[in-house]
């Protein structure tokens, strides 16, 4: 699978379980960690780990393919997901506030998504 199309993948996996305000960053030229962020927000920690957990599971059902990290799965206020040349961040809205990766990433281009609840 192509980095691109594993980012879509998530957003998709995301919107099943009711992520908004999608944001996929184009990270490739700035950053020798990841070429694509994905950002989501959820409404409350179980919404968070809901939606990391079925990003996990469809990854690993359907593309037998499993994160390299998972941190913050347990307090549910922002879970990271490590998929390599992928890392989707999925938080609550006031930590995704707070830490304001957009702001950090605003140099990125950002993908331009269909219908993602924004």
């Amino acid at each position: 699978m192509q980095a691109k199309e594993t980012a879509l993948s998530a957003v998709t996996y995301a919107l099943d379980k009711k992520g908004f305000d999608l944001k996929l960053f184009d990270v490739k030229d700035l950053s020798s960690l990841t070429d694509f962020l994905l950002l989501i927000s959820g409404r409350s920690d179980r919404q968070v780990q809901a939606i990391a957990e079925h990003i996990k599971g469809e990854f690993k059902q359907h593309h037998e393919v499993l994160p390299l990290a998972i941190e913050g799965m347990d307090q549910g206020r922002w879970v990271l997901l490590d998929y390599g040349e992928v890392m989707i961040h999925v938080f609550q809205q006031p930590v995704r506030e707070f830490y304001d990766l957009e702001g950090l990433w605003s140099e990125a281009p950002e993908v331009e998504l269909a219908d993602t609840g924004s």
